[in-house]
């Protein structure tokens, strides 16, 4: 959750390790901090409140320094203080700590260390680990870190620099993702990617018990044993750019708009329209292995557990092979029935979501074949998985996602168009049919998004609504949910998805001439029933915002134009539908929460990648 940045070189550490948290402020935004050391003199500024506040108090009262580390905290432990910021430092002022995650027994150390003589000055977790270095320092910080770790609980991503031991980062991972970014004559240590790509495309992707030491000349890897351990680097084809905002006001707005471009990208090299085939070599000895399975299990958290969804209807209707979805955080505390059968497919941006990846090792130890799909090459579910089908939406920087929403449904069609030739249950012509249309979703998608400067019109309204109500039915029932999930996570307004023939059976009590309903209406064998729900809402005083394919002509009929909505996108293919009825969605809670006056692309108590549990 929090955002972690170290360096070591020849630079100013400072604005290396500043510009790479305003990369990460996505991870974490109650306090920021910097620790830096120049000529064998340790310095620390910490500020509470977003990363804006740290670079004021830094302009106000500079410092620099050889090497260091910095943190965006996410609070897990002790109230958003300055006091409570990280980096956390020892009672000598000769080691300090950043940490993401929890160090659950952190209390028994504590009052251990307490009646040692240590004095702690904060409500953290994390000062804790600081103190416990120190306890164990004998003159070298990498012996005294794996001591520490041995008498940890919980888990980390961890990083920590004595002023001693110039030009020197430890750093370790249980859990929370740690990479190392290769550079010549210096090295960095984060959270993730984006906080690097302006100094390098080279990263080492840090595993559970792995140590690191990383100096100017070298980074040492070993495992939890100490063994040193060779790892080849990955190297990142995400262009710096990506990641910056490019002229929009906000990020989630230009990664809307770049849905497209993360469409193509993902059915990139992998359709043959000619040949009436899906190419996923990716995969590796794992495609083969597809054949065997008889069901397939969808684990993921959150936006991605609405992509599993749509998932699952594109599975069983073009692959006909039985699906089941589960909440990556439920799915190992109900017994589930797997085995050698099973087809597990792991969903997540990050590919370090802790649910998800807790949920696939369960699946993996029970026997199930495991298949990621996943947004970053390198993480720890793309290691752990049999195979993996890479999305390419490009770096993801605001909080709600988007681009990485579609691009994981339409890896998922994918997924479902190559089962389905395997098992032979989809005939050549059919999967020719249905890449066509696919291979044409891109354009149709651009042509979509030029609905945005009409939203305006909903967000007037919108803004002033304390509640809402989102309809749809089949494969578009899970785009109710992830709109209604858009809107609650940047508006703050209750929201709530519900399948549209349920409405009836609880939720039509709440509808009055107050309550916005967004009905999702594409042609399609269940157009006629969200016609009929459209009624029912209009006949209880309700106003309607209407998602429909362009030149439908009856939704109007049933509408009043003084009170309802309308917005329409191209026509698809019923089953690529969710690919055009979610882009009015996310523009609609965009401007909504820009009309709201909300912090768009770091909506509070959120965080980017939720990588504890």
């Amino acid at each position: 959750m929090c955002g972690i940045v170290g360096y070591v070189g020849s630079r100013d550490a400072v604005p290396v390790i500043v510009e790479g948290l305003r990369q990460l402020e996505y991870r974490g935004y109650d306090s920021a901090g910097v620790a830096v050391v120049r000529d064998g003199t340790l310095q620390r500024r910490r500020s509470v409140g977003k990363l804006c506040n740290l670079e004021d108090s830094l302009r106000a009262e500079p410092l620099a320094g050889a090497f260091g580390i910095g943190h965006t905290r996410w609070a897990t432990h002790g109230r958003p203080s300055e006091e409570n910021a990280h980096p956390h430092q020892d009672c000598k002022g000769k080691i300090v700590v950043v940490h993401n995650g929890i160090i659950e027994n952190y209390l028994p150390l504590k009052t251990r260390l307490a009646a040692q003589g240590h004095k702690f000055v904060t409500q953290t977790d994390t000062e804790v680990v600081a103190h416990l270095v120190e306890s164990l320092y004998k003159g070298d910080l990498e012996d005294a870190v794996r001591r520490a770790l041995g008498e940890l609980e919980g888990i980390y991503a961890l990083v920590l620099l004595h002023k001693d031991e110039p030009q020197k980062l430890i750093a370790a991972r249980k859990g929370p993702p740690l990479v190392v970014g290769l550079g010549e004559k210096e090295h960095f240590l984060a959270s993730d990617i984006p906080a690097l790509l302006s100094y390098t495309r080279d990263f080492l992707f840090l595993d559970d018990g792995d140590v690191v030491v990383v100096t100017p000349d070298s980074v040492k890897l070993t495992d939890s044993s100490g063994r040193v351990v060779k790892r080849d680097p990955q190297r990142i084809t995400w262009d710096p750019i990506q990641a910056e905002k490019g002229g929009y006001r906000h990020f989630m707005l230009k990664e809307i708009h770049e849905q497209p471009r993360a469409v193509r990208d993902t059915l990139l090299g992998r359709i043959g329209i000619e040949d009436g085939e899906v190419h996923l070599e990716e995969l590796g000895a794992a495609e083969e292995e597809l054949k065997r399975a008889k069901r397939v299990m969808l684990v993921a958290c959150g936006t991605s557990w609405h992509a599993a969804l749509v998932g699952k209807y594109l599975l069983e209707q073009v692959a006909q092979v039985p699906a089941e979805v589960d909440y990556g955080s439920e799915f190992r505390y109900r017994n589930p029935l797997v085995g050698p059968a099973s087809l597990c497919v792991a969903i997540t941006q990050s590919g370090e979501t802790a649910d998800t990846l807790a949920a696939f090792r369960e699946a993996k130890r029970l026997g199930a074949l495991p298949i990621a799909i996943c947004n970053v090459q390198g993480s720890m579910i793309t290691r752990e998985a049999a195979g993996t089908l890479l999305t390419h939406a490009g770096p993801e920087i605001g909080v709600a996602s988007t681009k990485a929403f579609t691009a994981q449904i339409v890896a998922l069609a994918l997924l479902a168009l190559r089962l389905g030739r395997l098992r032979g249950t989809l005939t050549n012509e059919r999967c020719r049919e249905l890449l066509e249309s696919l291979a044409r979703v891109p354009h149709l998608m651009e042509n979509a998004l030029a609905m945005s400067g009409r939203m305006d019109d909903a967000a007037k309204w919108l803004s002033r609504s304390p509640n809402m109500l989102y309809l749809g039915r089949g494969v578009n029932y899970p785009i109710a949910l992830e709109g209604a999930l858009k809107m609650k996570e940047i508006s703050y307004i209750h929201a709530e998805g519900y399948p549209a023939g349920e409405m009836k059976h609880g939720p039509i009590a709440l509808i009055d001439e107050s309550l916005p309903v967004v009905a999702l209406c594409p042609r399609g064998r269940v157009y006629d029933k969200m016609l009929s729900n459209i009624q029912e809402v209009k006949a209880r005083g309700g106003r309607v915002i209407a998602i429909t394919f362009q030149g439908d002509t009856e939704v109007g009929k049933v509408l009043e134009a003084d009170r309802d909505l309308i917005f329409d996108v191209p026509a698809v293919a019923e089953v690529w539908s969710p690919l055009l009825m979610v882009l009015p969605l996310q523009l609609m809670a965009y401007h909504t929460a820009v009309r709201a006056g909300r912090d768009v692309d770091q909506p509070r108590n959120l965080a980017k990648s939720v990588t504890v549990e």
